[in-house]
């Protein structure tokens, strides 16, 4: 067996090591049979706690909306104002991504829309509302706080893919740097946004 699983947590252990495939070659390479050859089991191991391929990439996605919900909360309460706070989670979000190769991209992955995943639905719910009420701190009114929400996360995600698609680390660009960037320029973006 795999460093790491132990006998009666299955589930969590095929959850992780998605999340460790994910984090390697991206969301494209994630295969039911690799996860279970990696996690030392047969390949008919996997389906004694998911009906399928698409209820364990359920199961990775409300993981990557709890913990893109626990670093926006962490990165958000060490910053004072609105508009740092709402930059800190962009940039949490970018720097996210960079590490699992995975966002908003895996949680709402083709096939996991429908009311079949409830349960993660729930999860991105939470998420979503971190994010918004960020949002609606920083921005003038509602109507403006969704458009900007809207906004900074294809910014954060664009950067993030920059990044891991080698065109910013080319650059000479560190994960750092793309971090430090990604809230930079969210914080162009909500300042302007506030001044129109």
């Amino acid at each position: 067996m795999p460093r790491g699983y132990h006998h009666g947590d299955l589930r969590a252990t095929l959850v992780e090591t998605s999340l460790t495939l994910i984090a390697e070659q991206g969301v494209g390479a994630f295969s039911v049979a690799e996860i279970a050859r990696r996690a030392g089991v047969s390949q008919a191991a996997p389906y004694r706690h998911f009906a399928d391929r698409d209820a364990l990439l359920a199961a990775v996605a409300m993981a990557v909306a709890d913990q893109l919900a626990e670093r926006i909360r962490t990165a958000a309460a060490e910053r004072d104002d609105p508009v740092g706070k709402l930059a800190a989670a962009l940039g949490a979000y970018t720097r996210y991504m960079i590490e699992r190769r995975a966002g908003l991209h895996v949680i709402y992955a083709d096939g996991l829309l429908g009311p079949k995943y409830a349960e993660l639905h729930g999860h991105t719910r939470a998420l979503m509302d971190e994010l918004l009420t960020l949002s609606f701190a920083a921005a003038s009114d509602a109507q403006a706080g969704l458009a900007l929400m809207e906004q900074l996360l294809a910014q954060a995600h664009g950067y993030a893919t920059f990044y891991l698609d080698g065109v910013l680390e080319t650059h000479g660009y560190s994960k750092d740097l793309v971090v430090e960037k990604s809230e930079e320029a969210a914080r162009v973006v909500i300042r302007g946004r506030n001044s129109e």
